[in-house]
């Protein structure tokens, strides 16, 4: 399963220099790869330790882990809505992603121009999110049109459809996103085709100082509060500390490095892991010697549907699962063991994939 988040921010905000400490592939941790496809699109591997050590203990040919795209977004400016800056094209990359990481600059710095001349991060979200849901009203009000033609002839679907499409109307013509929008999951289908910008799960990224990454400051807290009422996840970093980290050579220097700041883990392994929970997903994993892999399902998937994440025809075909919870598996240290100690259950089309679960699919095509 392909996630793709894309990173968004006014100009000079860190987003760039983000995606770069991403894209060096010595900021993650060993054997956590970054290849970039495009010039502003990059793959990169979801930290699991879970992936680790079960590799440790099946000694495959070869390891697989999740990957997450990352796209670096050109900068926004008011009236890209109307074709301002790079206008269309950039709505245009938002469209094609599945989550949005929003950075937004939470420092002072007379070396580093703010393209409105003050520090205000609650100003610069509004910049964008008054950009996105323009674009998102034109959307819906051309499809409204369609619709509402429709409903005049007595269609009750396209009748439920104007009044669904009314609501995103009303709501987005109020300042505020799809995503808040008063409908319910079954009548956000009827706005599905029009892949909504503000629809979209967002994730704010608060870049800050050294000084602020542990204490935060003022405008880490206006940024909590307005989340809050957002329902969305806050990240703090300090993506001059992340590109110093990515200069470093060595796994174990960037771990030293990381222990002097009193941080466990680099703020890129805590963005992508906040990322990959953004869209509600889980892993489950295959572990035998020619391969032991990390695969990416949704929260709520049944066996026949995970299975079919790996091929088509294992969903179709599909007979049963074998599944070892990961503790078990670690504890004993092989199928065989788990085998033996009756830990290995035999689950059918109604089972519901856990986080962790480790998997054998029986299928017959």
């Amino acid at each position: 399963m392909a996630l793709k988040c894309g990173i968004v921010g006014l100009p000079n905000v860190g987003k760039s220099t983000l995606f770069n400490c991403l894209s060096n592939a010595r900021a993650q941790a060993a054997n956590f790869p970054f290849c970039t496809i495009e010039p502003n699109v990059g793959v990169i591997t979801v930290p699991d330790a879970r992936l680790s050590k079960l590799a440790e203990l099946v000694n495959p040919e070869r390891i697989v882990p999740n990957t997450i795209e990352i796209v670096d977004i050109a900068g926004l400016v008011q009236g890209a809505s109307k074709g301002e800056g790079l206008g269309n094209k950039f709505l245009g990359n938002i469209r094609e992603t599945d989550a949005i990481i929003h950075v937004l600059r939470c420092f002072k710095d007379d070396n580093v121009v703010h393209v409105h001349g003050r520090v205000d991060p609650i100003g610069d979200k509004e910049i964008i999110d008054i950009e996105l849901q323009l674009k998102d009203l034109e959307s819906v009000d051309k499809k409204l049109q369609k619709v509402e033609r429709a409903a005049k002839t007595g269609d009750k679907d396209a009748k439920l459809a104007a009044d669904v499409l009314h609501r995103y109307k009303h709501h987005l013509e109020q300042g505020k996103s799809a995503r808040t929008a008063p409908v319910t999951d079954d009548e956000r289908e009827h706005a599905y085709d029009l892949f909504l910008l503000t629809e979209k799960p967002v994730l704010y990224v608060c870049n800050v100082d050294e000084k602020s990454l542990k204490t935060e400051n003022d405008h880490v807290e206006q940024v909590r509060a307005m989340a809050a009422a957002e329902s969305a996840e806050v990240l703090v970093i300090c993506a001059a500390i992340e590109s110093d980290i990515a200069e470093l050579e060595s796994y174990e220097d960037r771990q030293v490095f990381l222990e002097d700041l009193g941080l466990n883990e680099s703020g890129v392994e805590k963005l992508i892991k906040a990322a990959y929970r953004l869209l509600k997903l889980q892993t489950y994993f295959t572990a035998g010697v020619q391969e032991v892999r990390a695969w990416t399902i949704h929260q709520g998937t049944l066996a026949p549907q995970a299975a079919g994440v790996i091929h088509t025809d294992f969903e179709k075909g599909f007979i049963k699962a074998e599944v070892i919870h990961y503790q078990d598996f670690v504890t004993l240290g092989s199928w065989a063991a788990c085998r033996e100690a009756g830990k290995v259950s035999i689950e059918g089309k109604a089972y519901l994939v856990h986080d962790g679960d480790i998997m054998l699919f029986r299928f017959n095509v």
